[in-house]
């Protein structure tokens, strides 16, 4: 689940093996079972199970292992999990925002500082870059589903920042602290998003040559293999 930055658009276009969907199917649990289990068992109720749910559909993760899930959430044994942020650097002086959905913070951040080590990077400070990003969040609405007048005019009415046009979906940005209450009132119009999460999006960006490129690109799929993280996001703009 890399955070919806160019890094996302690069391995969807490499394609899903089966052991890579499997990975993201069971990273996408994980987080149906904590929004379940901090919350109601009704996406209706909970904005956050409802997110991890949509996330799930658009992943085309089977409805069965959607409810195994959320009922995962009702085991007393089930591990009590947390959200980590870690914050560090790849080579070419590339920042990095690493979420994660951990039972153990030891094991995420020594895992973590040593993908980055044995690739040249290394595990920062809290704070050391993240005033280079910007946490907000991010509905995409494909373009069929409404006119870019009337996306523009619902967004700005909600209270979104920003509607952008692209060339297949509206991007509608929220502040952070907003992003569910307009995703819920979108919901309303809107059944279905392309996508939508809140993520840290760089203020800007450093583009790399395809031979950097490359070696970014397996950095953050050897970061993405860790069990215990969840989104990734990079100022890096790759070549591919």
């Amino acid at each position: 689940m890399a955070g919806h930055s160019h890094w996302a658009g690069i391995k969807h276009k490499k394609g899903r093996a089966d052991k890579e969907k499997s990975k993201i199917f069971s990273k996408i649990s994980r987080e149906i079972t904590v929004a379940a289990k901090l919350g109601d068992k009704n996406p209706d109720i909970n904005s956050r199970l409802r997110t991890a749910i949509q996330a799930a559909k658009q992943a085309n993760m089977p409805k069965d292992n959607i409810l195994r899930a959320i009922n995962k959430s009702e085991m007393s044994s089930e591990k009590n999990f947390e959200n980590l942020r870690y914050e560090g650097f790849a080579p070419f002086n590339i920042a990095l925002i690493i979420e994660t959905l951990t039972d153990n913070k030891n094991r995420s951040a020594s895992s973590i500082r040593t993908v980055l080590q044995k690739n040249g990077g290394r595990l920062g400070e809290s704070g050391s870059t993240v005033h280079l990003f910007n946490n907000c969040g991010i509905i995409h609405i494909e373009k069929n589903l409404i006119s870019d007048e009337e996306a523009f005019e619902v967004a700005i009415n909600l209270g979104a920042k920003d509607c952008l046009n692209n060339n297949n979906f509206h991007e509608i940005i929220t502040e952070k602290e907003d992003f569910y209450k307009i995703k819920t009132e979108l919901e309303k119009k809107i059944k279905t998003f392309a996508y939508s999460a809140v993520e840290w999006r760089a203020l800007s960006y450093l583009k790399l040559d395809k031979d950097k490129s490359a070696k970014m690109i397996e950095i953050l799929s050897s970061l993405e293999e860790l069990d215990d993280v969840q989104n990734i996001f990079t100022n890096a703009k790759l070549e591919n």
